[in-house]
Formats: C-alpha cells, sequence, structure tokens
C-alpha cells in the first residue's frame, strides 16, 4: 500500500543513506548470541523504595511474554510490574522490570525458563515506557562477502557524520507484514477491509491449518474458518464467532478487538506515514530548511525553523534535525514546501489530522519524530567469515536501521 516508487522532487528512490558503499551481505540472528541488546538507563535504583529493580536477561522471548512469567512465579499483577522499552524475542535481551513490594533477594532466587536475573534493587518509583536513554547492540552478521569489513567502516563513517535513518520498518508490521493496513482501515471505518486484514493471507503464512483457516474464510465459510482457527488465536476467534451470529455485522465483528490491539494498528499505520516521509526526504535528512518542524537532540524539545541559515550549522553539529510526522489530530505540523509534502501524503491516504480524533479512548494526538538519529560507540571487526558489530542508538531507534545501511538488504 506504501510503497515508493519515486522521490517528490523527482528522479530514482535509493532507500540507502549510503548507496554509493556496498553492500556488506550476510545474515544475522542464527543462533540467539548473534544478536545482543541490553538497554542503557536513564538513571540507577537508588536502593531504597517499594519497587524491585531487576535486570533480566532472557533469551528468545518477548517483553510480554517475560512480565507473564515474571508474574506468575512471584504472585504479583502483571499490570503492576514496570518497563522501559519492549524488546525483541529473537536474541539476547538486557533490560529492567520493576517489581513492586518484593525483596531484591526473593527477585535473585527466581529461577524462570528462558529468564536469568543478573541483578535486584530498590528504587522509589515504577519503571515506566522511556524511561532509559537507548540500547546498546553487539551483532554478528554471518558470512559476509569479500572486502566487508572495508565498506562496513565506510558506512558508519558516514551514519557517524550524517545520523542514521530513524524509520521503523517491517519489523513494525507485524507477523503478515500488514498491521498497518488494519490501521488505516479503522480510520476510514472500513470494518470489513479491516477484518479481512485481521485475518490475513494465506500465503503470508507458513503454518498448514492457519494458511486453511484463512483460505475458509476468504470463501465466505466463517464457521469453517472458525473451527480450523487454533485457541490460542483470541482476536480472530472472536470476530469470527461474532460473525457467524451477524454474516454482514463486520463492525460489530470487529469492535471485539481489545483496545491495546487497535492502539497498535492505530500506531503502526502513523509508523508507516512516517517511514514514507521518511523515504521522501532521505538525501536531505541531516538538513533543516523553512517551515520544518527540528528536533533538538539535547531535550526533544521541537521548534518551527524560521531562518534557514542560521539553523543550518547546528544541524551540521548535530544539535538538532528534520522531524517527519506522526499524524494525529493535535500535531504540530511543518510549513512551507515540507508542511505541503506532508498534506500530501496524508490527503493520499483519504484521511485529515480529524481523522485520528477517534472515540472510545483510541484518539491519537500524534507527535513529531527526528527524521535521523545519532550512532555512538560504533566499532566492527572481522572474524573469520563474520563481522562483529557494536554501536548505541537512542531509545526509540531500531538496530535493523544500521544493519541494512550496512548489509544493503532487509
Amino acid at each position: 500500500m506504501l510503497r515508493l516508487r519515486k522521490r517528490y522532487q523527482g528522479g530514482p528512490l535509493s532507500i540507502y543513506l549510503t548507496a554509493e558503499v556496498p553492500g556488506t551481505g550476510g545474515t544475522i540472528k542464527g543462533v540467539p548470541e548473534d544478536f545482543l541488546v541490553e538497554e542503557i538507563p536513564a538513571y540507577l535504583p537508588s536502593g531504597q523504595g517499594e519497587h524491585c529493580y531487576a535486570v533480566l536477561e532472557k533469551r528468545g522471548i518477548a517483553t510480554l511474554e517475560a512480565l507473564r512469567r515474571l508474574s506468575k512465579a512471584l504472585g504479583v499483577q502483571e499490570r503492576d510490574l514496570g518497563y522501559a522499552g519492549m524488546k525483541d524475542a529473537v536474541g539476547v535481551t538486557r533490560q529492567t522490570v520493576s517489581i513492586p513490594r518484593v525483596p531484591p533477594e526473593k527477585v535473585l532466587a527466581l529461577e524462570i525458563p528462558g529468564i536469568k536475573i543478573l541483578s535486584a534493587r530498590l528504587h522509589g518509583n515504577k519503571l515506566r515506557l522511556g524511561h532509559l536513554k537507548g540500547n546498546r547492540f553487539s551483532i554478528r552478521v554471518r558470512d559476509v562477502a569479500q572486502g566487508a569489513l572495508k565498506n562496513a567502516e565506510a558506512v558508519l563513517e558516514i551514519l557517524a557524520k550524517r545520523g542514521v535513518p530513524n524509520r521503523f520498518g517491517v519489523q513494525r508490521y507485524g507477523v503478515q507484514g500488514n498491521t498497518h493496513e488494519i490501521g488505516a482501515a479503522m480510520l476510514r471505518r472500513e470494518f470489513k477491509s479491516a477484518m479481512d486484514r485481521v485475518i490475513g493471507d494465506p500465503a503470508a503464512v507458513s503454518d498448514e491449518r492457519w494458511s486453511r483457516a484463512i483460505e475458509s474464510y476468504r470463501r465466505g465459510d466463517v464457521e469453517e474458518s472458525l473451527s480450523l482457527f487454533p485457541g490460542h488465536f483470541r482476536v480472530e476467534r472472536e470476530m469470527l464467532t461474532r460473525l457467524v451470529q451477524r454474516p454482514d455485522g463486520f463492525e460489530r465483528a470487529f469492535n471485539s478487538v481489545q483496545p491495546r490491539m487497535k492502539r497498535l494498528y492505530l500506531s503502526a499505520f502513523q509508523s508507516s506515514l512516517f517511514d514514507l516521509v521518511l523515504e521522501k526526504r532521505l538525501d536531505t535528512l541531516d538538513q533543516v530548511s523553512v517551515g520544518d518542524i527540528a528536533f533538538k537532540h539535547e531535550n526533544g524539545a521541537c521548534f518551527l525553523v524560521q531562518d534557514e541559515a542560521s539553523e543550518a550549522q547546528r544541524a551540521e553539529a548535530f544539535e538538532i534535525s528534520p522531524t517527519g510526522p506522526m499524524f494525529g489530530c493535535t500535531m504540530m505540523e511543518a510549513q512551507g514546501a515540507e508542511g505541503e509534502l506532508e498534506r500530501e501524503v496524508l490527503a493520499a491516504q483519504e484521511l485529515s489530522l480529524e481523522s485520528f480524533n477517534l472515540p472510545g479512548g483510541l484518539r491519537m494526538e500524534g507527535e513529531r519524530r527526528p527524521l535521523r538519529v545519532p550512532i555512538a560507540g560504533a566499532e566492527v571487526r572481522q572474524d573469520g567469515a563474520d563481522l562483529l558489530l557494536g554501536f548505541s542508538l537512542p531509545r526509540g531507534a531500531y538496530a535493523t536501521c544500521v544493519l541494512s545501511e550496512i548489509t544493503k538488504s532487509e
């Protein structure tokens, strides 16, 4: 739906900021140890308070699953646990979780499959989303091409100077790569289309029973589809159950989806539009122009650029960067040529900012997101046929943005 073919200025599209440097090729995540991510905390626990800050090392499980196992092992409500950011299931990740009213020694004594407790210390407040500076990555890229080390060094030099494109990328769009399309259908109130996309495409899944369930739905045999979907497909099964009861009630069926999932779909759509704007501005992501909303890396504040010449030096020094839209009903809007570009992107979806003013706790206010982020502590070395990479990124940025520039593959 949102694939780009050309820039808004005209000319061919390159999806890489470092397109002039050949890719290294290679693969990642062959084993969990190939991808290590460690949170850089915004602050350290004080040693006093009612919340136990536990540093977990988890292997092969996602953050929400780790929280579920932790809450079960300690007899604590899952909603009372705090965490600073979501981490992938694939790989080894180290992150902090806050647990109320549990002594550190009890946490340190835990034995939970897939989770190792590295440390536990008390603090006064619950850990909240965003309470981290960023993440440090250590990644092995296996079986790279000849000349990979030289090319990786050249890419990292460019990224250190110009910044890392702050994409969301495919990992934001779910197993079938279409959660953003569900969000778009929601905003247009096209509930059959939204449900069709939740059920999905049989060609996009590898599990035979899952694929057959989707095929049955597409044929219009809702009852058979319901019988084929396994029990853990709660979203799909609840929608299908309602559709069996009222075959034309697609809005009623889709409304069975939990608000948390609906917000995820809407957020994925916001992300896809941001990525679209970023691709259109890739060549100038390190420059600000009149009408831009600029981002201050020191404190996250945003402001309207009115004098391009006076701000150019700050952009070159990486003090500020241009932003793109996370569209919402109260979002700060760019002006001039950049504002026109953003309005064109949204209008192409037959939507306006007011479209995001949804009822039922789904209102999307919107925000600005920098088009680039700084990379810190970047290093690379060769280990036989592999490359070993290390670097840090601010919170909210993805390692895949660096890896795709180095390997020139998704």
